[in-house]
């Protein structure tokens, strides 16, 4: 009987009956159920055609292998979960994606959880993960304390940090240069002939808002420009939220002719908010975002931001964490601080 009927006759009866199995494979395969089983794990101890034809067999019958069963047996759910704000910021989708890119290659499977800056939401994702025996956690924490990060640790769980740091802390991390960044950006605007720059910051508690201010404030000094503390706004990082600022400001009697913000997404926020009052960007205020979501999803205003390598860091941030979870002996330290640069579009 040729293959291709055992295997219509083989998925017929499972089909009726019961999940496919290994030894279903067999059947059809001619293999052995050794064979097969590490065939269907991609071991390179079977040759590469073999492999193949077993791996295609095994879809035509509609094998599911059983994580269950897998994770008991080796201690292992090859699975970690991805902590993030909100997904529905672009930035965080942009970063997820490439790490799920990477996890599919080493053949890992990714959860993604939202905090919302939530604190205590932060700490129902990191014990889902703890009780779900995820391997490891990638997660932008919400820093207003370590006691999740904490929970982490005391439960053996490797983890990675992406996005924010704490400095005071041996956590590993991935971030971009903020402090660097904050600076290019504000020089850019001293150098269109802005003196009058307002930051449009997150709050200083978190580490990209600290070390981006720090920038804005070095840029200032070097130009010898006073720093003045109304200048700077902090707003929830939240959609929404800085148009109250923003109203604020144009209330005042407060003069500027130029905005730093936080993120891309507040950089729009504003735009929008400011041409719906009549306000002509770059004509009567200038605008820098951070992040460079254009360089990669493509967006109706070009916005001048301060990019960095998005990919780099999360296949940074997923290698850091394989090696941690297949050496939880070793200590990794990752450290890396991703480079940044301007890209000036039509919004200065």
């Amino acid at each position: 009987m040729s293959s291709t009927k055992r295997s219509s006759k083989v998925k017929e009866r499972v089909k009726l009956f019961s999940p496919v199995t290994l030894r279903d494979i067999t059947k059809v395969t001619g293999f052995t159920v050794n064979t097969v089983s590490r065939a269907l794990k991609g071991k390179e101890d079977v040759s590469p055609k073999t492999r193949s034809y077993i791996q295609r067999e095994a879809r035509r019958l509609g094998y599911i292998p059983n994580a269950l069963a897998a994770s008991l047996r080796y201690g292992r759910t090859r699975s970690i979960s991805a902590i993030i704000p909100d997904i529905s910021d672009p930035l965080f989708a942009i970063l997820v994606r490439d790490i799920e890119c990477r996890l599919k290659e080493k053949r890992f499977d990714l959860f993604i959880q939202n905090t919302d800056e939530n604190e205590e939401l932060e700490r129902q994702a990191i014990l889902a993960s703890i009780g779900k025996k995820l391997d490891g956690v990638l997660i932008c924490p919400c820093q207003k304390n370590t006691d999740s990060l904490e929970l982490l640790e005391s439960n053996k769980v490797p983890f990675v940090l992406f996005g924010r740091r704490f400095s005071s802390k041996k956590f590993s991390y991935v971030v971009a240069d903020d402090v660097q960044g904050g600076f290019l950006a504000t020089h850019h605007l001293i150098e269109k002939g802005h003196r009058d720059i307002v930051m449009l910051n997150a709050p200083e508690y978190i580490s990209s808002a600290h070390e981006r201010l720090l920038g804005y404030k070095r840029a200032l000094k070097e130009a010898g420009i006073p720093f003045r503390t109304q200048m700077v706004r902090e707003v929830a990082i939240r959609r929404g939220e800085c148009r109250r600022a923003l109203q604020q400001l144009l209330d005042s009697s407060l003069g500027f002719s130029a905005i730093f913000c936080f993120s891309d997404l507040m950089a729009w926020e504003t735009i929008s908010f400011l041409q719906g009052k009549g306000i002509k960007i770059p004509g009567d205020v200038a605008i820098v975002g951070f992040d460079d979501i254009q360089s990669r999803l493509f967006y109706p205003y070009p916005l001048t931001s301060i990019g960095y390598g998005k990919r780099k860091m999360a296949l940074k941030a997923v290698d850091s964490l394989l090696r941690m979870i297949e050496n939880p002996s070793r200590q990794d330290d990752t450290k890396l601080i991703a480079d940044v640069q301007l890209s000036v579009r039509h919004s200065t």
